[in-house]
């Protein structure tokens, strides 16, 4: 459903990129209300994130017309886990 992707930026912030389809929710009132949720729980997270870029992808949608947060939640914060953890073993050691 969601699709997350990092790496290091050089940077002290991090970044956060988002691609919402319109293929996949078809109107604007939809793909503003998904990244209006993956904004806020970016910046909820955005402390232990410092120095990455990362892009969340939605690639599909398991109902109709229907949107589940909690899936979509669980999908955002897994993919920033195993980001975090690919990140600090692709990372040399200070």
């Amino acid at each position: 459903m969601l699709d997350v992707n990092a790496g290091p930026n050089g940077l002290g912030i991090a970044r956060l990129g988002l691609i919402v389809p319109k293929k996949i929710i078809s109107t604007a009132v939809g793909r503003n209300r998904v990244k209006r949720l993956l904004r806020e729980w970016f910046r909820h997270n955005q402390d232990t994130l410092a120095g990455m870029d990362i892009i969340a992808r939605l690639k599909g949608k398991a109902g109709a017309n229907t949107l589940d947060e909690a899936v979509l939640k669980e999908d955002f914060h897994a993919g920033l886990a195993t980001c975090r953890a690919c990140l600090q073993n692709r990372l040399p050691a200070p």
